[in-house]
C-alpha cells in the first residue's frame, strides 16, 4: 500500500501509466480478450456486457496523481456493487456472476500486464 501511495503521489509516474493504459485501448490491443469474453454467447442478444472492461475503464478514469488508494478501491467496489452484486437475483446467480467476473477480471488484468510489459515498459516507471 505504501508503494502504491508513493506512486500515486508522483505525477509523472501516474501520467505515464495512464498514457500506457489509454494506448492499450486506442491500439485495440485488448480485442482478443474482448472476443474471448463473448465466445460462449453465439447469439448477440444473449451476449453479456463486458463488465470487467467497464470496471477497468472506470478505474483508469479515476486514476490521477492526487488520488488516494482508498478512492480507487471505492470506485472498484462501487462498480462491483452495480454490475455484479445488485443484478444477482439469488445466491446461486450471485455465485455464478461473481465467479464469471473474477475469471474475466483476472484474464483482463493478466493481458493488460503482459501488454504493458512487452509494449509499454515505460508505464512501469
Amino acid at each position: 500500500v505504501q508503494t502504491v501511495r508513493a506512486l500515486l503521489n508522483n505525477n509523472s509516474t501516474v501520467t505515464v501509466l495512464r498514457s500506457g493504459l489509454h494506448a492499450i485501448f486506442n491500439e485495440k490491443s485488448l480485442d482478443v480478450t474482448k472476443d474471448l469474453f463473448q465466445e460462449k454467447f453465439k447469439n448477440p442478444k444473449k451476449r453479456q456486457k463486458n463488465i470487467p472492461l467497464k470496471c477497468l475503464k472506470n478505474f483508469i478514469s479515476s486514476l490521477t496523481s492526487s488520488t488516494d488508494i482508498r478512492d480507487l478501491l471505492s470506485c472498484l467496489s462501487s462498480d462491483l456493487q452495480t454490475f455484479v452484486i445488485k443484478p444477482s437475483k439469488s445466491k446461486e446467480a450471485f455465485k455464478e456472476q461473481a465467479s464469471d467476473f473474477m475469471l474475466k477480471w483476472n484474464l483482463l488484468l493478466s493481458n493488460v500486464g503482459k501488454i504493458l510489459t512487452i509494449n509499454r515498459t515505460d508505464s512501469f516507471g
